[in-house]
């Protein structure tokens, strides 16, 4: 191993020293406890410090990163301390995620870093976000992702690289390439000859350096950032190393040829320097000894607290109140305007954007088609030439990197939308949605300040990949708030609501209702509380609660049948649900139809009737009934539409209900 010390002082050099011999320390130490079973379970990055130690130093400190679970070289040169990271991964009270992660799956906003989560590949559409903040405000900043050889077989490593490379984006992506993605080795991942060269497919630059020389990592490092803030564009770094240990401690490296660890042994990254150091007398034997007899004291130190941290004590409520970031303004606001205005649905929708735009400077838009042409259904239309290209952003096809983008953009401050072209097309960007947005609060009291607009539902003829209603996949999620409007007014109040919110909220706007539905909507800057059902129609007869379409499909139901006392409830959140106004309505009539345009078998009528019958079963003249479509994929055919439709089984399951 060549080291190039370049014009560094012996300080710093010194300095990298320590950096790379506390982490291994540690490991070693973790190691021992693993060993005697004071503790469950160790990710060892042993053999591959340099790299995260060399990226880290190179980075100014507060630069974000993202790390992974091997990289506990970013933690400790990010001077996090080691007691409260051990109670972190020990579970305990006073971590950094309250018990509720493990090892490295936390992040601190204190010390930059944002914690990765098991899917790995989503980290880095963060870093894109991260970035685009930092251009955004013209800063002379870059973040920085770490990735390993498997993962970059991901979906999300090509829409991460690609966004960047489209946006021209200051963010260092980091391959530590080790050799193996837990038992699989790298010539069953790729077939190309680096990692690097998949840079190439991207229009970005890409180098492969010596990830175990410390001097080499911290060099190239450096000039990265420097090439990322000078050109305002991505770079793709990838790190030769090697993993001495397994996957995990309990995977064991059976899998893997012992020449590899005889080879890799001589090139371990920590002795290697030593032994330069000392033979370019910066350092003495007596000094290293000196260093380490330090750092043993406060491992062991930083270890016995860790120990004697308080466990965590449950708490039912403390667990329910961190699922959502505090409300610190009031998410209420008054018309400003006295003046009332009929448009319809969509033009709701859009001056909704329009005065959340205005009242939010840090407010971006992103989406597919957004920009000069004005979405898939014209609602940004204009938003370019009134915002600007900054704020209102078309993207590539790329849902999973736009979701995780516009939570990097959250991470420093901004308020983003992501306008989903189409609702069906959020199983693209689940993982993000369900994995990093919902949990991330509750995970290291981060919140994600995103909005994602879903055109959703049927009756206009769009078969089966356009049409379909999956509100319920995302109400199952703890951390997401779901909204879904059926009138002008409530459209535009409670989308300006969803922008104030700092938490992510899936905001669906039925496409059905853009053009047919119009109604009178207050002027000016105004928000609906999120959270709260509203009475349509009062009644005693039956008790109908619903959402979207079927608020209308309700009325001109009640419209038709005079005769019938309907009390209608239009519930407007779906997550949270306003139980207190359906507790209302089942006592208003004792009679429920729970009536969605979504399957029945897993829609929200079966949750609703489940909490029904347990909250409201002695106000129940009669059993809770469901009116939902087929269980079946959307058809295209119109008359098989119509057929698959609640609204077709409405009538029968009204006279059903009011014959108890």
């Amino acid at each position: 191993m060549i080291f190039d010390r370049k014009n560094y002082s012996n300080e710093l050099l010194i300095s990298l020293y320590k950096e790379l011999l506390l982490p291994r320390m540690i490991e070693e130490k973790m190691l021992i406890l693993l060993r005697q079973g004071r503790i469950s379970k160790w990710f060892s990055g042993i053999g591959q410090e340099a790299v995260a130690v060399g990226s880290t130093l190179a980075l100014d400190a507060d630069e974000y990163i993202m790390p992974m679970h091997r990289n506990l070289g970013v933690f400790t040169a990010r001077k996090m301390p080691l007691d409260k990271l051990f109670m972190q991964w020990q579970g305990k009270k006073d971590g950094y995620s309250k018990g509720r992660e493990r090892s490295f799956h936390f992040g601190s906003n204190e010390h930059h870093i944002c914690g990765m989560i098991s899917h790995l590949g989503p980290q880095l559409a963060i870093a894109d976000g991260i970035a685009l903040a930092h251009k955004l405000r013209k800063e002379a900043k870059v973040s920085l992702a770490f990735s390993g050889d498997g993962a970059t077989s991901e979906g999300d490593f090509h829409e991460a690289l690609n966004v960047a490379a489209v946006w021209n984006l200051p963010v260092i992506f980091v391959i530590e390439n080790n050799g193996y993605g837990l038992s699989t080795p790298s010539s069953e991942q790729f077939i190309c000859k680096q990692i690097a060269d998949k840079g190439i497919g991207y229009g970005i630059k890409a180098i492969t350096i010596d990830g175990n020389n410390i001097l080499e990592v911290y060099t190239e490092m450096a000039k990265a950032r420097t090439y990322c803030i000078t050109e305002q564009k991505p770079i793709l770094v990838e790190c030769m190393t090697f993993r001495m240990r397994g996957h995990e401690e309990a995977s064991g490296v059976k899998y893997v040829p012992k020449e590899l660890f005889e080879i890799w042994g001589a090139k371990d990254p920590l002795l290697n320097y030593e032994n330069y150091l000392k033979e370019i007398k910066v350092i003495t034997d007596s000094a290293i000894e000196q260093i380490r007899k330090d750092f043993k004291e406060y491992i062991d130190h930083s270890v016995e607290n860790g120990f004697n941290a308080p466990n965590v004590v449950p708490d039912t409520a403390l667990e329910l109140a961190d699922i959502y970031a505090p409300l610190t303004d009031s998410l209420v606001a008054v018309p400003t305007e006295n003046i009332a205005t009929e448009m319809k649905f969509i033009n709701a929708i859009s001056e909704g954007m329009k005065e959340a735009m205005n009242h939010f400077p840090n407010l971006v838009l992103m989406g597919q088609d957004i920009a000069e042409y004005g979405g898939a259904f014209k609602v940004t239309e204009g938003f370019v030439e009134k915002f600007g290209k900054e704020r209102v952003r078309n993207t590539p096809l790329c849902e999973s990197a736009i979701v995780g983008a516009a939570l990097g953009l959250s991470i420093k401050g901004y308020k983003t939308m992501m306008e989903m072209q189409f609702a069906d097309f959020a199983t693209v960007g689940f993982n993000q949605i369900i994995n990093n947005l919902a949990k991330i609060h509750y995970r290291w009291g981060q919140n994600a300040d995103v909005v994602i607009r879903m055109p959703t539902g049927g009756g206009v003829g769009a078969g089966p990949f356009h049409s379909q209603s999956n509100e319920a996949w995302f109400t199952h999620t703890p951390g997401l708030k779901v909204v879904y409007p059926s009138t002008p007014e409530d459209a535009k109040g409670l989308l300006i609501a969803s922008f104030a919110d700092p938490n992510p909220v899936l905001f669906f706007e039925h496409k059905a209702l853009y053009r047919s539905i119009s109604g009178m909507v207050p002027g000016g800057y105004y928000s609906i509380e999120i959270g709260k059902a509203k009475k349509v129609l009062h009644g005693t007869d039956i008790s109908i609660i619903t959402y979207g379409s079927g608020v209308h499909w309700a009325i001109e139901y009640a419209t038709a049948h005079p005769e019938i006392s309907i009390d209608l409830l239009d519930l407007r959140t779906l997550l949270p649900l306003d139980y207190e106004a359906i507790s209302a309505s089942v006592k208003q009539t004792g009679k429920v139809l729970l009536l969605h345009e979504d399957v029945l078998i897993g829609g929200l009528g079966g949750e609703i009737a489940a909490w029904i019958g347990e909250h409201c079963f002695s106000d129940l003249d009669g059993p809770v009934m469901r009116c939902a479509s087929l269980d079946t994929p959307v058809p295209f055919d119109i008359e098989l539409e119509k057929n698959f439709m609640a609204k077709s089984r409405l009538h029968a399951v009204v006279q059903k209900l009011l014959q108890y």
